[in-house]
């Protein structure tokens, strides 16, 4: 496929000269591939998971496994997307320092979501006999929570974002073409 300009460029959503190891708190949605509903549905204002939205909770619980300085807060898979906060903390929870040479860096928002995606899309791939098949969208929207007014505001929105769900930006019914006009 030949490059296409309008196509092809993608304009980054980060914050400009922010480093995303910084301990806090962040919000992030990701969506499922062409946001297809794989993960479940909404049954009576409920979200009810699929086998593959049980292995995308799976993989999302077990982030601080692999990243021992970032916790999981408020946090809910949906049927094609996943809002959830992640919390880097400092590399130190007042522990004694220990003798050892200095603690690795907090990891970067981004790895910790590239960590989440690559290990759910390869599990779930092998349970549908498949290789290579994207399940999430290229990119993740992420938002830096800058207070608790803000973190309480994100909080509710996960927990009510099941009685909203045919209103959701992410539902299909809602979404709307993207492209030139």
């Amino acid at each position: 496929m030949p490059y296409d300009s309008f196509k092809h460029h993608r304009r980054s959503i980060r914050l400009k000269g922010y480093d995303y190891s910084q301990p806090g708190p962040y919000f992030v949605t990701i969506c499922a591939q062409n946001r297809e509903c794989v993960f479940g549905e909404i049954t009576n204002n409920k979200m009810v998971l699929t086998h593959l939205g049980d292995l995308v909770s799976k993989w999302w619980l077990d982030i601080p496994n692999h990243f021992p300085t970032v916790r999981i807060d408020k946090w809910i898979v949906m049927p094609n997307h996943l809002h959830g906060i992640i919390i880097i903390e400092t590399n130190r929870r007042g522990e004694v320092p220990s003798p050892s040479p200095s603690p690795s860096p907090s990891p970067k928002l981004g790895n910790v979501i590239a960590y989440f995606k690559y290990q759910s899309t390869k599990e779930i791939n092998q349970k549908r006999n498949v290789s290579g098949v994207p399940l999430w969208q290229r990119n993740y929207y992420e938002h830096i929570i800058r207070d608790d007014n803000d973190l309480n505001r994100i909080r509710k929105y996960i927990e009510d974002n099941p009685q909203n769900w045919a209103n959701d930006e992410n539902h299909l019914v809602n979404t709307k073409p993207r492209g030139p006009k």
